[in-house]
C-alpha cells in the first residue's frame, strides 16, 4: 500500500491529519506508530484546532526532519540552511498545488474551538482532509524517491 493510501485511511479511521501522515511513513522512519500518533498528536487541526499550519503539511515535515533532518544546532551551519531549504520546496509544493498550507484557509475558516469535530459522514463528505493527507504524503513520496534518505 502507498502512504498516501495509507494516511488517508488513518485520517478516515479517526487519526487526525498530522498523525495520519507520520503514521503513514513509520516503515520508512522506524518509528513505532503508538510513538509518532502521540509525537503528532498535538499537530491535528493546524496545530491543536487553531487552524494555523495544516497538520498534513505538519506531518510530512516531522517526517522530512526524520529522514533528512540535521542535528548540529550551530548558527549558519550549511545542513540547517539545507533543510530549510527543503521544508520551504515541501511546503511550497503543498501550497502551489492546495493554495494554501493553512488549515483555516484551506477549510474556509472553521471554527477553532478546542473541541473534535465528530467524526461523522456529513464530516468526512465536506472535510477536505483526506485529500490534504493524501496530497502531502504523495508530495513526500515524490520526494524520497529521488532523493533517498540515507540511514
Amino acid at each position: 500500500m502507498d502512504h498516501s493510501t495509507k494516511a488517508a485511511e488513518l485520517f478516515l479511521s479517526g487519526s487526525n491529519c498530522a498523525q495520519a501522515v507520520v503514521v503513514a511513513f513509520c516503515d520508512v522512519t522506524g518509528l513505532e506508530p503508538d510513538f509518532a500518533a502521540r509525537m503528532a498528536c498535538s499537530f491535528g487541526g493546524g496545530m491543536g484546532r487553531l487552524r494555523e499550519v495544516c497538520g498534513a503539511v505538519s506531518g510530512m515535515l516531522m517526517v522530512a526532519g526524520l529522514l533528512y533532518g540535521y542535528t548540529d544546532p550551530g548558527p549558519g551551519d550549511a545542513a540547517k540552511k539545507a533543510h530549510y531549504q527543503l521544508v520551504q520546496r515541501l511546503a511550497g509544493q503543498f501550497r502551489e498545488e492546495v493554495g494554501s498550507i493553512v488549515c483555516r484557509e484551506i477549510l474556509k475558516n472553521p471554527s477553532s474551538d478546542p473541541n473534535p469535530s465528530p467524526r461523522t459522514a456529513e464530516y468526512y463528505k465536506v472535510r477536505p482532509c483526506a485529500r490534504m493527507v493524501m496530497t502531502a504524503a504523495r508530495i513526500l513520496d515524490d520526494y524520497i524517491a529521488e532523493h533517498p534518505p540515507v540511514k
